[in-house]
């Protein structure tokens, strides 16, 4: 047997089938391109469906690729075990419509004996139950004896996903002898025990299944083979597992270096290491394709990934941040056969940072909750967590159900998801009805482009704002009707328009339609999914009449403004990439005459000095007068050209590539100027989070950037009036005024602090007795949180052991504050949960931790009836 190593096996395999024909393939990015029915790329057939289904016609009918994977079915099972995995490669040689199972038995059984030179009899095979051609390939022509050919059944040997290619299969076996096995005589491949490890699937596509369930033959079967790395590896290395093969263990061992802990001495340490190991690797090659952390799709994926290997590395000790720093090693270990990676190192480290970071604030707090959560459960002889309380740890403080529910099973308990996902599917529910308020119209989309389904107009739009036209179609309230009076509102069809459909992000064009028996005003135009343009219309005069032949004339003022601004999209959309990375993609765009709106993925919040290299770009761009150019070509050669795409849209064969020299392609349909020197001006008026991964930059050009400029021009010219300033002393009086302003505050603080110590005394001669402890209950009037706090802080002081439970209220909003001394927490009591129940008296609510809680109410005239229960809520918390 080979001692090859990870690597080598790796190019052993794809010299072998090249050597057969083989058109050897780069590893496609982990993000399914053009099919929704996966999340991610989780095996190596997966990139190709489009061949095997007969949609796309491959490079060559024979293809062999290297393909990095990702899998999180069984993500709560990494780390406890030492074989799941979620980041793989995967080795396959696939045939299109080529050769099929013959040619793939005999060369697998080639490349397994002769080049790895695995001995023979170490071999076993599984085939189909009754895939009889099979049994005779391998038994006759191979030579393998027929005891040693194991048949199974469809859930073991039929390989298939949720939908696509898929067929019977053959599995390769390797006996790792009688050490790895449970003992039993009728031991063999399909037994639960270590022996027989499964290296290479072939997979016999001959069907197609369809999103029913159907299996619909093929024209041309296909072969699809697919052979674990990391599994082949540790077969060839001797290694029991994949977390023991060479380049694996060595990313390992850097895991040990950041924890200080041993591998192979705890089995909690080794969980919590192999987690780290697996899903650093995992994150890091999902960062470099451009997947970036949010709270949905493959970015919830990261984001748990990145999550789940923080909280282990809590668990082994990790105080600061590490995961940034450990994907260098994965980095300097794959980047040889994934050159993209080292391409994407500043990239990847600045993601993964930014989430732990952000993570580092959400585990904390978040723990912390759950820790009461678990106590007041524990108090309560209960071992599920209610689903409500779940999601307010989800909600309010981003802790993901998968980290509560992992957690709580780690102490045996249990969180109630069936609540959760009705908390979940309330939430949604709320957020549909909003949208749907806001939006509300007489007709949806799905209905107009079922009315209009048929119609054919024409955009003349890109040549002409003005032209000669025919009415074909009138509507009003819904209906068609023959014609349309002064002061009637309804929709125009034209036979050519030069009005814009909004689409694409930019608005639709107004202007008028006239001839010698009417005028009317275009209010609104817009688009159809099947591209037929309609006009929302107010008649100002006389009577428009189905058939007329019409002119039509666009708001040229309006649209040229809506050009400027489309234009600068494309410009700050590649400025972007310039200064943040090439992950940047467009989320979604708004253009308008008066501004524009750009939606982009990016993880973290932009740089000030960054904001402004952008916008200087693009104001540069503006000044080299630029040609705008329009080509119409094929999609596959504006891709080959670098023109930039929406990556879920999609596109006709013919595109509309618009050229701002060689500085930015796009595909676009949009109207833009002709040169950007007639953008003017661009400026940047905002920046911020509208989602997790996903930002938003609000811009204006040409006569908007003036306006916008005046506008700042009037503001300063009034605080200046205000400061009694100049503009050229305006910082410094600013400067001053902040000074001041800190000081009055300290000097507020001290007086408040001063009149909570004044107060305190008064306030402890009031304790009472409950059996053996001092309590305290206050009303105080016109105390903020923050002095309640102070006044609480200063009572416990005096008492030196006992409970404080205060309240006051400030316009109508009422404020409590619990204390308890530490030496009454260790016999029970727990201020946040005295709180909880004072405060619902009130109508409010909170919580704490055991020895200080906070909380609000709304009824103010049932804070003395609330401050009553203290004394039974003590009672009742004491351990007896």
């Amino acid at each position: 047997m080979k001692k090859f190593g990870l690597h080598e096996v790796r190019k052993e395999f794809l010299d072998f089938f090249e050597e057969k024909n083989h058109l050897v393939l780069d590893s496609f990015s982990l993000v399914p391109k053009n099919d929704k029915s996966l999340l991610l790329i989780n095996a190596g057939m997966a990139p190709l469906k489009p061949y095997f289904t007969g949609e796309n016609v491959p490079p060559r009918k024979r293809v062999a690729t290297c393909q990095k994977c990702v899998r999180t079915g069984d993500i709560e099972n990494v780390g406890k075990t030492d074989r799941h995995a979620t980041f793989f490669e995967m080795l396959g040689n696939f045939s299109f419509g080529d050769y099929f199972k013959e040619e793939a038995v005999e060369w697998a059984w080639e490349f397994i004996t002769e080049r790895l030179e695995i001995p023979k009899d170490k071999i076993w095979v599984t085939i189909y139950t009754d895939d009889d051609e099979a049994f005779k390939i391998w038994n006759e022509k191979i030579g393998i004896e027929a005891e040693k050919i194991v048949r199974l059944g469809k859930e073991d040997n039929f390989w298939e996903l949720e939908v696509g290619p898929c067929g019977p299969c053959s599995e390769i076996y390797v006996d790792r002898g009688q050490e790895y096995g449970c003992g039993e005589p009728t031991c063999k491949p399909g037994c639960d025990c270590d022996r027989y490890v499964e290296v290479w699937n072939l997979v016999f596509s001959q069907y197609d299944k369809d999103e029913f369930g159907n299996y619909n033959p093929l024209p041309n079967p296909n072969i699809d083979t697919g052979m674990g790395l990391e599994r082949i590896t540790a077969v060839l290395e001797g290694a029991r597992n994949i977390f023991e093969v060479g380049v694996v263990n060595s990313l390992l061992k850097e895991v040990e270096k950041v924890c200080g802990k041993k591998y192979g001495e705890d089995p909690k340490v080794d969980e919590s290491i192999r987690v780290i190991t697996d899903h650093i690797r995992a994150m890091t090659f999902m960062v470099s394709d451009g997947i970036l952390p949010s709270n949905e799709g493959r970015g919830y994926v990261l984001r748990r990934l990145i999550r789940r290997a923080a909280r282990h590395g809590k668990l082994l000790g990790i105080e600061d941040i590490f995961l940034y720093n450990l994907s260098s090693k994965v980095i300097d270990i794959w980047k040889d056969q994934y050159n993209e990676i080292e391409k994407n190192e500043e990239q990847i480290k600045k993601v993964i940072k930014s989430e732990e970071e952000k993570f580092r604030e959400t585990i904390d707090q978040g723990i912390h909750i759950l820790e009461e959560y678990v106590e007041e459960m524990k108090a309560n002889n209960k071992t599920v967590l209610d689903g409500d309380k779940a999601f307010k740890l989800y909600d309010t403080y981003g802790f993901p159900l998968d980290l509560t529910r992992e957690i709580l099973e780690e102490i045996g308990f249990k969180v109630d998801e069936a609540e959760f996902n009705m908390e979940m599917e309330a939430q949604r529910q709320r957020a549909r009805k909003a949208r749907e308020d806001v939006g509300a119209g007489a007709w949806g989309k799905d209905e107009i482009s079922e009315r209009f389904k048929g119609y054919d107009t024409v955009f003349k739009g890109y040549e002409h704002t003005r032209l000669n036209s025919n009415i074909i179609e009138l509507f009003k309230d819904n209906n068609k009707v023959s014609s349309l009076n002064e002061g009637e509102e309804g929709m125009v069809l034209l036979r050519e328009t030069p009005f814009y459909g909004e689409s694409g992000g930019q608005v639709g064009d107004t202007g008028t339609i006239e001839n010698d028996n009417f005028k009317a005003y275009v209010l609104d135009t817009k688009k159809t999914k099947e591209d037929v343009i309609f006009h929302l219309v107010k008649v100002e005069s006389g009577e428009i009449r189905e058939g007329e032949e019409i002119f039509a004339a666009v708001d040229e003022k309006r649209r040229k403004d809506i050009a400027r601004n489309h234009s600068a999209t494309h410009l700050l959309h590649r400025a972007l990439k310039d200064v943040l990375g090439e992950h940047v993609n467009q989320a979604g765009s708004l253009v308008l005459p008066d501004r524009l709106r750009f939606d982009f993925t990016h993880f973290e919040a932009i740089r000030n000095e960054d904001l402004n290299r952008i916008e200087k770009i693009v104001n540069e761009k503006i000044l080299e007068e630029l040609e705008v150019n329009v080509v119409e070509t094929s999609l596959k050669e504006a891709q080959e050209f670098g023109a930039m795409a929406l990556f879920d849209e999609k596109y006709k064969d013919i595109v509309r590539m618009v050229k701002m020299d060689d500085y930015s392609k796009e595909l676009c349909g949009g109207t833009h100027v002709t040169n950007t020197c007639s953008i003017g001006l661009f400026k940047i008026v905002s920046e911020s989070g509208i989602a997790s991964g996903v930002r938003r930059i609000e811009a204006v050009t040409g006569r908007g950037a003036y306006e916008y400029l005046m506008e700042l021009e009037e503001n300063t010219s009034s605080i200046l009036s205000i400061l009694k300033t100049s503009k050229k002393d305006i910082k410094e009086k600013v400067r001053k005024l902040t000074e001041e302003l800190k000081e009055k505050e300290k000097e507020i603080e001290s007086l408040k602090s001063k009149m909570a110590s004044s107060v305190a005394e008064d306030v402890v001669k009031q304790k009472h007795m409950v059996e053996d402890i001092n309590v305290v209950t206050y009303r105080a009037e016109g105390m903020d949180m923050n002095s309640l706090r102070n006044l609480g802080d200063e009572v416990k002081s005096h008492l030196n052991s006992g409970v404080v439970v205060l309240s006051s209220v400030i316009d109508d909003k009422v404020s409590f504050v619990t204390m308890v001394t530490k030496d009454l927490v260790d016999r029970g009591l727990h201020a946040g949960n005295i709180i909880r129940e004072v405060a619902k008296t009130t109508g409010g609510g909170g919580g704490g931790r055991p020895d200080m809680a906070q909380a609000g109410g709304k009824d103010s005239n049932k804070i003395d009836e609330a401050l009553k229960l203290v004394d039974s809520l003590i009672k009742g918390q004491l351990k007896k």
